[in-house]
């Protein structure tokens, strides 16, 4: 049997657009999944994600609102490297206020100490939000990139997983106008 791939719906939604991720994977889990496939929005748990991924899982798609000077709406599919453990004396690990790079390097950790395997593969949906102020929703442009990055989420899922040979480091695979 594989090991399952984990799409997580992390964010601030009382911070604007920070919200995307879980917009994104609360519309995501509206429809039919492929089999293997679990979603779970995590919000602002990151923490609570990376303890979650000693489960075991092949694949992890995070979906979060990404700034990389596009336009607001834009979105993102970024392969992600892994992260190794944190080093000591490093950075506070704050359960509320963790980034994707901090979640992935506090796994790095818990695999060290426990001898799980993190996922094979870490891909990253992002969104280019307008703004991460105070203040719940999503501005226009961002709510309007939903429907594309659940459009977007099953095309990835569908996808053949890729062979162990095949990983790439770090980079953007496509982004959306």
């Amino acid at each position: 049997m594989s090991r399952p791939t984990l799409v997580a719906g992390i964010g601030n939604v009382f911070l604007g657009d920070d919200g995307f991720g879980v917009e994104a994977v609360r519309a995501l889990s509206a429809g039919p999944l492929p089999d293997g496939v679990e979603v779970v929005d995590f919000g602002v748990r990151g923490v609570h994600l990376a303890y979650q991924l000693l489960d075991g899982y092949d694949t992890l798609v995070l979906v979060d609102a990404t700034a990389r000077g596009g336009a607001p709406g834009t979105l993102y599919l970024i392969e992600a490297d892994g992260a190794g453990p944190v080093a000591p004396g490093g950075a506070v690990l704050d359960g509320h206020h963790m980034s994707p790079d901090a979640v992935l390097a506090l796994l790095g950790t818990l695999c060290a100490g426990t001898g799980s395997t993190p996922p094979r593969r870490t891909l990253v949906i992002g969104c280019e939000p307008a703004s991460t102020e105070e203040g719940i929703g999503l501005s226009g442009p961002v709510a309007a990139a939903v429907p594309e990055a659940v459009r977007m989420l099953l095309e990835l899922l569908r996808e053949p997983a890729r062979g162990d040979g095949d990983d790439l480091p770090r980079r953007e695979l496509r982004s959306t106008p």
